[in-house]
């Protein structure tokens, strides 16, 4: 599993690119296919996606929809206009920094991980 520490960061940019990817998505149905597309790697609590939504409504990144399914109001979140661009941009972003991660640890650079 990945470490929450690591998944914190780029938390926005897997939500918008998740929600450019399928129109409109609901907390838990995020939580399930982050967890399908790592292969379990990585988890999402409620307590760290929520506050990720509600920040990105805030900006106007995301509107959300209320819909009663099986008698339950659930709260839809959909990319706005502008939270297009910002996911481009975000994973834009993201992908770059992987790479100078990328980088930083080749193992052509002479670190060895230390195995203790």
């Amino acid at each position: 599993m990945i470490p929450k520490e690591l998944v914190k960061g780029s938390l926005k940019s897997i939500v918008l690119k998740l929600l450019a990817e399928n129109n409109r998505m609901y907390g838990y149905e995020i939580t399930q296919k982050v967890d399908e597309l790592s292969s379990g790697k990585i988890k999402l609590s409620y307590g760290a996606l929520y506050p990720v939504l509600h920040k990105l409504e805030k900006e106007g990144a995301v509107v959300t929809e209320a819909e009663v399914v099986k008698n339950r109001n659930r709260i839809y979140y959909k990319l706005t206009e502008s939270g297009t661009a910002s996911a481009k941009e975000r994973i834009k972003e993201l992908e770059e920094f992987m790479q100078t991660v990328k980088i930083l640890l080749n193992p052509q650079l002479g670190f060895e991980p230390c195995m203790s």
